[in-house]
């Protein structure tokens, strides 16, 4: 079934900004609360939130097989569950319906009314029920660095890190949209030069520049999916800032790895980008050398050509740049990340979400973490009023944005955006 919604020459009725995110190739699908304290699904296209719920109940899908609350729910996974088919004949419908030769919404102005919401008018929401979070550790330079930062510079790299897709089971406890503030976490720490570890705030809160994708029913407990199928149980893309305490880390993930250090908040961005919608912006990844053992093995493209970048915010001042990456750079794709997953036999279900794993390039701007831009603290970095950050100062606001772009079209995530509060005090 080919992929009508990509196409580039298509214009919306909607007005789409330049350079927006959003514009009538992308159709992502997200959960927004409207003023009327209604949750829906929808989709967006340039500032306009689209009740897919309304659409339904006029019969906008009409021909397509959807159960009759499919988007009248609070979650996708009931819409994830259905598959790549379901997803891109529901692209394709909303694509044609806001063509900008297409009449029949288009001149409905009841129909709109009821349908159409400004985003500032609507509230995002997560967008699934994540049941389980996996969280790889797949960029070649970011392991390399934190390897000789945390071990020995001469075998940054562990050996089984070349082999296979390096991950951990996470908490879905704590995952949360954008705009939700996160609190300073308290912990085990071991202060330098001391023999006994102390408990209190973290003082080395740091972000991770991540993307996390989405699976749809993957399969049944004991099979595994093969690398070259894998590709199409992947629903879509968000954003991810997998916030980390890098002290309490450094004093806990012996033997068994991350724990309290990461599980007390991850960020996402509430619009899931389709895989559909990112075809167009396959790549090919980096060499991987040794070859992977067969089960791994994949020709082709399966990188993402993703743009990415991460602002903080200090409050009451303007935003700095402080890192420039890109998704491409990642040493294992998401098909090798998905197959690994499951050779074992693990069972992986619609909304079950897969962490990237920090995202770094070669270059130092390009770096996903203050751990690694400020070498553990090393370098600070200055902001915009003159201040400087080794980590994430209480206030500040780390924003993360992603978008591809070629010669036709741009397509985006929005952003991914969450303020660092002090400790939780209890009342």
């Amino acid at each position: 079934m080919p992929i009508t919604a990509n196409n580039p020459n298509r214009k919306s009725w909607i007005e789409v900004p330049i350079e927006s995110d959003f514009p009538i190739q992308n159709i992502p699908f997200g959960v927004f609360l409207t003023k009327d304290d209604i949750v829906t699904i929808g989709t967006r296209i340039g500032d306009c939130a689209i009740d897919l719920g309304a659409m339904q109940q006029l019969n906008y899908f009409e021909g397509i097989d959807l159960t009759d609350d499919m988007f009248m729910q609070d979650t996708l996974n009931d819409f994830i569950s259905d598959g790549k088919k379901t997803w891109r004949l529901v692209r394709n419908r909303i694509g044609d319906l806001f063509d900008s030769n297409n009449p029949k919404l288009r001149d409905n102005k009841e129909h709109r009314d009821i349908i159409i919401f400004k985003m500032n008018d609507i509230e995002m929401q997560l967008p699934i029920l994540i049941g389980d979070y996996t969280d790889f550790y797949s960029s070649k330079e970011h392991a390399t660095n934190v390897g000789k930062m945390f071990r020995d510079p001469e075998n940054a790299l562990l050996p089984n890190w070349l082999h296979i897709p390096v991950g951990y089971h996470g908490r879905s406890s704590t995952i949360i949209p954008s705009g939700i503030p996160v609190h300073r976490p308290m912990g085990q720490t071991l202060p330098n030069g001391d023999t006994q570890p102390v408990f209190g705030p973290s003082r080395l809160v740091d972000f991770e520049l991540e993307m996390a994708f989405i699976t749809t029913d993957a399969n049944i407990m004991g099979e595994n999916i093969p690398v070259n199928e894998a590709e199409d149980y992947i629903f879509g893309m968000v954003l991810l800032n997998d916030w980390s305490a890098r002290d309490i880390q450094k004093w806990e993930y012996v033997p068994l790895g991350p724990f309290l250090s990461k599980n007390f908040a991850s960020s996402i961005s509430p619009w899931i980008v389709t895989m559909d919608a990112l075809e167009p912006f396959k790549t090919k990844g980096p060499k991987q050398s040794p070859a992977p053992l067969p089960y791994l093995q994949q020709k082709g493209k399966h990188a993402f050509d993703i743009n990415l970048e991460v602002y903080i915010t200090p409050e009451k001042t303007d935003s700095t740049l402080v890192s420039k990456s890109n998704f491409k750079y990642m040493y294992w794709s998401m098909a090798q990340q998905l197959a690994h997953h499951t050779s074992n036999g693990c069972k992986v279900n619609s909304g079950d979400m897969m962490g990237s794993g920090t995202i770094s390039g070669s270059t130092e701007d390009s770096f996903g973490s203050m751990l690694e831009l400020t070498w553990g603290g090393k370098n600070p970095i200055k902001m915009k009023d003159g201040s400087e950050r080794k980590f994430i100062n209480d206030n500040d606001t780390v924003t993360m944005k992603g978008y591809c772009q070629n010669g036709q079209i741009r397509i985006g995530f929005g952003e991914v955006k969450s303020k660092l509060l002090p400790p939780f005090v209890r009342q």
